[in-house]
């Protein structure tokens, strides 16, 4: 009976082991500080190093669905003035 039980969790710990493994992390490898034009971008995120990444940074999103990463917020004037016109944007629309 033990032997069962033993065999149990390691079939669940090798399961889990490869679910896990599977897990792909969308994550920046590089950013810009480039300029952005608000118009173009509907959403943005934040990623934190540590977290699963590498690096932080804000990712934005533009109408055509790519990801555009950038220094963290904290670390740009420019960024966080991009993050208050998409959050006020998004608050006019609700």
């Amino acid at each position: 009976m033990a032997s069962k039980v033993a065999a149990l969790l390691l079939l669940g710990l090798v399961c889990f082991q490869l679910a896990t493994a599977q897990m792909v992390m969308d994550c920046c490898l590089s950013v810009s500080e480039k300029r952005l034009n608000p118009k173009n971008l509907v959403s943005y995120r934040n990623q934190v190093a540590g977290m699963g990444c590498d690096i932080s940074a804000t990712v934005f999103v533009n109408k055509k669905g790519l990801k555009l990463c950038m220094v963290p917020a904290e670390e740009n004037a420019w960024v966080q003035h991009l993050i208050k016109v998409l959050d006020k944007r998004r608050l006019s629309h609700h």
